[in-house]
C-alpha cells in the first residue's frame, strides 16, 4: 500500500491517514513497506511496556511485600503483565465501538507476543541482577533492577514489534 492510498481506518473529517485508537491521535504507520515502521514499533512497545510495567510492579510490589518465593512473585508479575497489558488495548478497541469479543481478540492477536517478549527479557534481567529479587521495597537495588529490566526489555522488545507489525502482525492488527 503507497502512501497515497488512505488508511483503513480514516476517520471521516479528517485530512490524510490518521486515525483513533486508545483515546488519541496517530499517524497512519506500521503498513508493510511504510517508511515509518520503526517509529510504529517503538509507540507499540511503549504502550505493551505500559501494561507490562503496571503489571510487573504491582506484581514484584505484591509478591515482595507478602514474602513469596521468586518464582511465585515472577509468575503473579507474570500474569499482571498480561491481564494490565490486554486491558489497556482492549479499553482503547472498546472505545472505537467494537464489543467485547472482537476487542478481545484483538487484544490477544495485538500484545500477545509482544507483552511474552517483554516478560521474558525482563524477568531475566530481574534474575540476572544479583539480589534484586531479594531485595526489599524499600530498597534502591529493588527498584533500579526493576526500572532497568523494563527498560531493557523495552529496547529488545522493539525489533520484535517492528517485524510484527511489518509483517501485518502484532500491533498492525489493531489499526486494521
Amino acid at each position: 500500500m503507497d502512501h497515497q492510498t488512505p488508511h483503513p481506518v480514516e476517520q471521516p473529517g479528517r485530512r490524510g491517514p490518521a486515525h483513533q485508537h486508545a483515546g488519541h491521535a496517530h499517524a497512519a504507520h506500521g503498513r508493510p513497506g511504510g517508511g515509518n515502521g520503526w517509529r510504529t514499533a517503538v509507540r507499540a512497545t511503549l504502550h505493551c511496556l505500559t501494561g507490562c510495567a503496571v503489571g510487573e510492579v504491582l506484581g514484584m510490589v505484591v509478591g515482595t511485600a507478602a514474602g513469596l518465593d521468586n518464582a511465585a512473585t515472577i509468575a503473579l508479575s507474570v500474569a499482571l503483565a498480561f491481564v494490565f497489558g490486554y486491558a489497556f488495548t482492549m479499553r482503547g478497541v472498546l472505545g472505537a465501538g467494537l464489543p467485547v469479543r472482537r476487542a478481545l481478540k484483538i487484544a490477544l492477536a495485538a500484545d500477545t507476543v509482544s507483552i511474552a517478549a517483554m516478560e521474558i527479557i525482563d524477568n531475566a534481567v530481574m534474575v540476572a541482577v544479583p539480589g534484586a529479587l531479594h531485595a526489599g521495597l524499600a530498597d534502591v537495588l529493588f527498584w533500579g533492577s526493576l526500572t532497568f529490566s523494563l527498560a531493557v526489555a523495552f529496547v529488545l522488545t522493539v525489533p520484535v514489534n517492528r517485524w510484527l507489525i511489518s509483517h501485518g502482525r502484532g500491533h498492525a492488527v489493531v489499526h486494521a
